[in-house]
């Protein structure tokens, strides 16, 4: 059980990582005549994910689910490829990626890593939700890994809409 909340502080952590960066990104966003939308759902989103990073290891603990390995190790791999994932999406939208929904008009549309296949619109939202369902699966917190994974499948409805909106009013589209 040790090693599973070292896992959840490691994901924690490069959560704190992320702010970091989009804190940064911000600054270059606004400076460059940034519009900042959806502030509304954005305290949903923080307090959702806060939720996964301690029901996860409170559900393992206190329904002392147990470690299955042939349902941890494999999404063990799923949480590790949905790092992978986010910090390719992060990488690649460079200083335009942020947590929130910052959008500078005049700029194309991102056509780098993941972005430059056209049928993935928000690959970072696949990640998350691979991270949302496999984290709390790697001990077994099934409860944790459903509730995480309905939640975020309402809130991305209101995400996406909110930044297709906000990419299209930037693009004149």
């Amino acid at each position: 059980m040790i090693w599973y909340l070292m896992l959840v502080t490691l994901v924690g952590l490069e959560r704190v990582a992320e702010l970091v960066v989009a804190r940064r990104n911000a600054a270059w966003s606004l400076a460059r005549g940034g519009v900042v939308t959806g502030q509304g759902h954005y305290p949903w989103m923080v307090a959702l994910h806060t939720g996964l990073l301690v029901c996860a290891p409170l559900e393992a603990a206190l329904a002392q689910r147990p470690f299955l390995p042939a349902l941890g190790w494999p999404m063990l791999a799923l949480v590790l490829a949905a790092q992978g994932l986010r910090w390719w999406c992060i990488t690649s939208l460079g200083p335009r990626w942020n947590t929130q929904v910052i959008v500078v008009p005049g700029l194309s549309l991102a056509t780098r890593g993941p972005y430059r296949f056209q049928w993935l619109r928000h690959p970072n939202y696949v990640a998350v939700a691979v991270e949302g369902l496999a984290l709390p699966l790697v001990h077994t917190a099934w409860v944790t890994a459903l509730a995480f994974t309905v939640l975020n499948a309402a809130l991305m409805v209101v995400r996406i809409r909110c930044e297709n909106a906000a990419l299209a009013l930037a693009s004149g589209r």
